[in-house]
């Protein structure tokens, strides 16, 4: 199905309609069944997305997810907030009045939470470290076993983000994220997010890698290629997971990466996706039964040119 749109003129509202994965039939089907009530809390996640020049236009770097994870079984790296993500850190970057003004939320203890667990996040899933000693540097992987290491042990908490970044002298590059996205999970779902994308370039001198002792599967994928191809089962074929093989894109992943990879698709490169200007509106998927198969439903307004524009 891959995102089908439907307008109405009458009311200036487009549609885009996904297929539901697999794993989260049975949890659909209890949320009809029972009737509508309260949805579960949404644990606040960041994820960012991570572009590079292609041949053809953008590449990402797109990584597989056990255990039905609301970010979808593939997924550009993020995870849930920490509370230690709220601990003060050294800030190179847009202040947090600026950030609080882009991403419209009056806390900037939340808004510094938000961007401490992207950047946390991509280092530990990928080894990207958006960090430096100052406005200008950013830092230099010099020993990958070492890096390794770091990354396993913020990982599993042995050591918390900000004492890393504090023991090398590196503060967070926060000027190297554009936010691009927000989303927050279907309300039938059993684990639910609230969740802030972002996008970044790779700084010179780092190269993404999967962590040692959680990565199954990840690669760097044109964006045009994934969404060619999203009628067909070569994305899930291609990450071999039990859970992907045999199934396309909007059965593997989720409406909001399905949609920032085609507005990377649509992307005349890198840096002109990176400078995009974008609506950073809520999206919110509706849960849609039809036919006896249940669909997520995405509503925006007619203005909103990231979302209606077709490839």
């Amino acid at each position: 199905m891959g995102g089908k749109l439907s307008a109405h003129p009458s009311i200036g509202v487009h549609r885009r309609v996904f297929e539901l994965p697999p794993a989260q039939v049975s949890a659909a089907e209890n949320w009809v069944a029972f009737g509508s009530r309260d949805p579960r809390s949404a644990m606040r996640a960041a994820s960012v997305c991570l572009v590079r020049e292609d041949a053809a236009g953008v590449q990402t770097y797109l990584g597989y997810r056990p255990g039905d994870s609301p970010l979808g079984s593939v997924a550009f790296p993020g995870g849930s907030m920490e509370h230690e993500d709220g601990t003060d850190v050294r800030w190179f970057g847009p202040s947090l009045r600026v950030w609080a003004r882009k991403l419209g939320i009056l806390d900037q203890k939340m808004v510094r939470s938000y961007i401490i667990c992207a950047i946390r996040e991509l280092f530990e899933e990928t080894g990207i470290l958006l960090a430096g000693t100052d406005e200008q540097s950013v830092a230099e992987i010099n020993d990958d076993q070492e890096w390794m290491s770091m990354r396993e042990s913020i990982a599993g908490q042995d050591i918390g983000f900000s004492t890393f970044l504090a023991r090398r002298g590196l503060g967070v590059r926060t000027d190297l994220l554009r936010p691009i996205a927000h989303w927050l999970s279907p309300n039938f779902a059993l684990r639910r997010f609230d969740t802030w994308y972002f996008s970044a370039a790779v700084p010179q001198g780092q190269h993404a890698s999967l962590l040692r002792s959680k990565g199954r599967w990840a690669a760097w994928l044109s964006a045009r290629e994934v969404i060619g191809k999203r009628q067909s089962q070569w994305l899930g074929e291609l990450v071999g997971q039990h859970d992907t093989v045999g199934l396309r894109l909007s059965q593997i992943t989720t409406p909001a990466v399905e949609l920032i990879l085609e507005r990377m698709a649509q992307a005349n490169g890198a840096i002109a996706y990176l400078s995009r200007v974008r609506n950073l509106g809520l999206q919110h998927p509706n849960l849609l039964e039809r036919d006896g198969r249940y669909l997520l439903e995405i509503v925006s307004s007619e203005d909103d040119a990231d979302f209606t524009r077709r490839l």
